[in-house]
């Protein structure tokens, strides 16, 4: 339910990750948009425990700052920057200077896999909106579920909701069983799909002590969700 960081794939670094600065949100937020930068690269070396999520490359930018640190020439960490983050890898000739200043192999064999990276200050801008959000879930939550519901979701199914966590568990369990069976799978339709997440935000919802009422001709606005004024 956070901009940015609610898709499945994002989900999964952050439980991969467990980040708790704003740094390592930044991080994540060029693995997750950059090609070739988190599956079959960052996260295989943090898997395998060679390095950490402060370690590994997750924008642009910290591969020019990075190489500057080591010692290299600022023209030519900016040079690789821009040759690893469209693509382009690195030129042999390079290679050795980064290797007499102290670069990791790891690090050189990550450059080389790289299709696209993020640029920070784009990074950044996501962050700074998805903390702003995340605030309001965390402080304000009732708040933060009557916009998210209102503005962020395509479907629906208020029958199950209005009953609670029992029924939405079961509405959520016979989706996914369908979607697991080749059988099945095609009859779950995009609509069921969108209603789905939009569960997984009300399961939650509910396990924090908040319910759907049903609703009502006297309360209810046309076109978005409230808190009940009562």
């Amino acid at each position: 339910g956070i901009p940015e960081f609610g898709t499945q794939f994002v989900r999964g670094i952050l439980e991969l990750t467990r980040p708790n600065t704003f740094e390592e949100l930044l991080k994540i937020s060029g693995l997750s948009h950059g090609t070739d930068v988190w599956l079959n690269n960052a996260k295989d070396l943090i898997d395998a425990g060679i390095c950490t999520l402060k370690e590994v490359i997750g924008c642009r930018d910290d591969i020019m700052v990075y190489l500057i640190h080591k010692g290299l020439k600022p023209k030519l960490a900016f040079t690789i920057m821009e040759s690893v983050r469209k693509g382009k890898g690195l030129k042999e000739e390079w290679i050795p200077e980064m290797k007499a200043c102290g670069v990791e192999d790891w690090y050189i064999d990550s450059c080389k896999k790289i299709k696209y990276m993020f640029p920070k200050a784009h990074a950044a801008a996501y962050v700074m909106m998805a903390v702003r959000i995340a605030w309001f879930k965390v402080h304000k939550p009732i708040y933060y579920y009557c916009m998210f519901f209102s503005l962020r979701c395509d479907a629906y199914d208020i029958a199950t909701m209005i009953q609670g966590e029992n029924a939405i568990r079961e509405r959520m369990s016979d989706i996914q069983t369908r979607l697991s069976k080749p059988e099945t799978k095609k009859d779950v339709s995009t609509k069921e799909i969108q209603i789905y997440s939009t569960l997984e935000v009300a399961l939650e919802m509910t396990l924090r002590g908040y319910k759907f009422s049903n609703i009502n001709l006297d309360k209810s606005a046309a076109k978005r969700f409230i808190p009940d004024p009562d």
